[in-house]
């Protein structure tokens, strides 16, 4: 059961992708998951997130602080200024490109540890990264989202401060402590939590696509063309930074795959709890999460099965 449910979860792009597609033809299917669902179901994703840490992870970031400061640098950097740069070349409607600057200025997703392992890149570094992004989100999302959206509508830099706080730190704090003063109600929850979380990130974007399908239609080229380059911009840009800083080669699968895949389920709740007005906001983040989970898969498999002909090569005659 155990190794089912660990297939399950590892077929994410295709669960996202599936329900992308269900809600643009049958809306109902997914609207009623709207409000307080899309909230409470973030926190039970980053609470998922939360029972995977230790309190020794936030040692070891001690231990490898030069590979996991260049991830971190990247992932604030290259994301935010690219999401602001293509939502201007591409002239993005104001609530979408609102949406699409809040969404790159996110932190890595937890799907992107998932990636990570299927890419034979540094799983463990994939972990520091995705926590040291998600905590260090909490000031430098809203901060960078006020600086480059700002031109488009007044950001709320409190109002995004405090939610993102409420969001992701209150439920990730409250996995770590579940995981080190409950650890055999952690075990017993832990096979079946990543798959819960696929569901809910699935019920998140269907429910945003399904409520915004003429729009959809309306700006789908110009969206999923951004959006696109988004996340194609993040993961070759991403390796390209690590590569530039001589990190091992695993270390540059594993920062560019933290690049360039986001949390968008955050990105998402965050568009609709503060830019209410912008109703097409949460839209780019539902698009965001299909496109670096498809991208993201198909570089995984392009990349593990670079690392098995490496491996099965003979060694060189002498």
């Amino acid at each position: 059961m155990a190794r089912l449910l660990h297939l399950l979860a590892n077929l994410f792009p295709i669960w996202v992708l599936l329900a992308g597609a269900a809600a643009f033809f049958q809306p109902a299917w997914f609207t009623w998951f709207t409000g307080p669902w899309i909230t409470w179901g973030l926190a039970v994703i980053m609470l998922g997130m939360g029972v995977t840490l230790t309190f020794d992870d936030f040692r070891r970031v001690a231990q490898r602080p030069v590979l996991v400061a260049i991830g971190f640098v990247a992932q604030f950097v290259i994301m935010p200024l690219l999401g602001w740069g293509l939502a201007r070349v591409f002239q993005l409607d104001t609530a979408l490109a609102v949406g699409l600057i809040l969404v790159a200025c996110c932190p890595g997703g937890t799907a992107s540890n998932v990636v990570t392992y299927l890419a034979r890149a540094d799983v463990a570094l994939s972990v520091l990264m995705t926590m040291c992004s998600t905590f260090g989100a909490v000031l430098l999302t809203p901060l960078l989202t006020s600086l480059l959206a700002g031109a488009y509508v007044p950001v709320d830099f409190w109002g995004l401060f405090f939610n993102t706080l409420q969001v992701v730190v209150a439920p990730v704090v409250a996995g770590v402590l579940l995981n080190h003063f409950a650890p055999r109600l952690v075990n017993a929850v832990n096979p079946v939590a990543p798959l819960v979380s696929v569901i809910v990130i699935a019920l998140i974007c269907g429910s945003i696509i399904g409520r915004n399908t003429t729009a959809l239609r309306e700006a789908a080229l110009a969206l999923f063309a951004a959006v696109s380059l988004l996340h194609v911009g993040g993961f070759g840009l991403g390796y390209a930074f690590a590569a530039a800083f001589r990190c091992p080669g695993p270390a540059r699968r594993t920062i560019s795959i933290e690049v360039g895949m986001q949390n968008s389920g955050l990105g998402a709740v965050l568009a609709q709890q503060n830019f209410a007005t912008l109703a097409l906001a949460p839209l780019p983040a539902a698009i965001s999460a299909t496109m670096h989970s498809v991208i993201g898969s198909l570089l995984a498999v392009w990349w593990r099965r670079k690392a098995a002909r490496a491996t099965a090569q003979p060694p060189a005659n002498r």
